[in-house]
């Protein structure tokens, strides 16, 4: 594991600066560790004060592979609401579990799921652990972390797969390192080894210079978290059969030192660009707030959602949750128009997946023109305007 020095570390912000995966955060004048670390060392080399240092945390081998069995896959419900990417994994699971013979199972953890249960076996689940508990309102890591661990360690699935989302990756990392398991992280192909049945779990790295692929041999489950908009899901049977069982929690593992006292959902909350089916993206090229009007314009003539580039949002012109990229949203519109976005690899990693991809950039050679279907150099203060009195007009 990477372990920070806080006595040492002067919170310079190398270590931010050189991590490839954005893993690394300097907080109040220290560097901080995230889940998306893969331990590759290059923050360790760029230290001048030596506050970062990689320690080798050996973890026991089990040697009963075969008494796991099993694939599942965690289903977000949060306010009220079933998470898109639960239907996605389910996809996913479906193959894999097809693949290995076994049974695809769902957890489904909260409070008045109501009938939730019902549409997770009609979307490829063959069994529904349903955790329906009024403590479990409000998410908190202590308690869900502590129901999924036990259901885990009691019923032995080979396979445990969840949602890169905020609570996804919030809580899953605690889960994996109670079972002394493995963790891949934003995973975006899932595959099973022919040979022993090993889950493949393949993912960017090195800023998505090149696509890894992970196993895990010899422990047990194999735990991956995927992006939302990465797997696509079955289409709904209604005819499908299975098993819902319900769990009763034990009251120690509802215990948790935080006590929510309120859960407000915000405007933000309610912008979704990985549900829209046309994007808008604003990039640097833009200049200023002012100009990200024009992608506004844009997106309302298109009735479309309006997204951006890391370095957009880093400049405070638009928020976070309008951000596409490899520390952003990962979306598959059908049409994904880009604005003065040089076409960085790591904002490709989140939209290349789009059906339809137009460009519009002032640079002939800008690297977005190399995943675009269509490509428009030109000033886009010149362009865009044309295009929305084009589009208008066709009213």
């Amino acid at each position: 594991m990477l372990i920070v020095n806080s006595e040492l570390c002067v919170g310079c912000g190398l270590c931010e600066d050189t991590c490839a995966f954005g893993a690394i955060e300097v907080q109040d004048g220290l560097a901080v560790v995230g889940d998306a670390c893969t331990l590759c060392g290059s923050c360790v080399d760029v230290c001048e004060v030596e506050a970062l240092v990689l320690e080798d945390v050996e973890k026991s081998v089990q040697v009963d592979l075969d008494s796991w069995s099993g694939i599942w896959v965690y289903c977000e419900f949060r306010a009220g609401h079933l998470a898109p990417v639960s239907l996605e994994l389910l996809g996913a699971g479906r193959k894999l579990a097809d693949a290995r013979g076994v049974k695809l199972s769902a957890v489904l953890i909260g409070a008045d799921t109501k009938e939730t249960a019902e549409q997770l076996i009609g979307y490829g689940a063959d069994v529904v652990y349903r955790v329906d508990s009024p403590a479990l309102q409000y998410f908190t890591d202590e308690a869900y972390g502590a129901v999924l661990t036990d259901l885990i360690q009691i019923h032995k699935p080979e396979v445990v797969l969840a949602g890169a989302t905020a609570i996804g990756r919030s809580f899953i990392p605690g889960v994996a390192n109670s079972l002394g398991a493995g963790l891949t992280a934003d995973c975006t192909e899932l595959a099973i080894r022919e040979d022993d049945g090993a889950l493949l779990q393949t993912r960017p790295a090195f800023g998505g210079n090149i696509m890894a692929t992970i196993v895990c041999p010899s422990s047990r489950p194999q735990m991956s978290t995927v992006r939302p908009k990465v797997m696509k899901p079955l289409e709904f049977d209604a005819a499908r059969t299975g098993v819902i069982e319900d769990v009763e929690p034990a009251p120690e593992q509802l215990a948790t030192k935080v006590r929510v006292l309120e859960s407000v959902l915000s405007d933000q909350d309610d912008v979704n660009i990985q549900e829209a089916d046309i994007l808008v993206g604003g990039g640097r090229g833009l200049e200023s707030e002012k100009g990200f009007e024009l992608i506004r314009n844009l997106a309302e003539s298109m009735d479309a959602a309006v997204s951006a580039s890391r370095a957009v949002v880093d400049s405070g012109w638009i928020g976070y949750p309008h951000q596409v990229g490899q520390t952003g949203k990962t979306v598959a519109p059908k049409l994904y128009v880009a604005c003065g976005i040089s076409g960085a690899i790591q904002h490709v990693a989140g939209m290349q997946s789009s059906e339809t991809i137009v460009a519009i950039n002032r640079d002939k050679e800008a690297p977005i023109f190399d995943v675009a279907d269509y490509g428009i150099v030109g000033d886009l203060f010149e362009i865009i305007p044309l295009l929305i009195t084009k589009i208008e007009g066709n009213r």
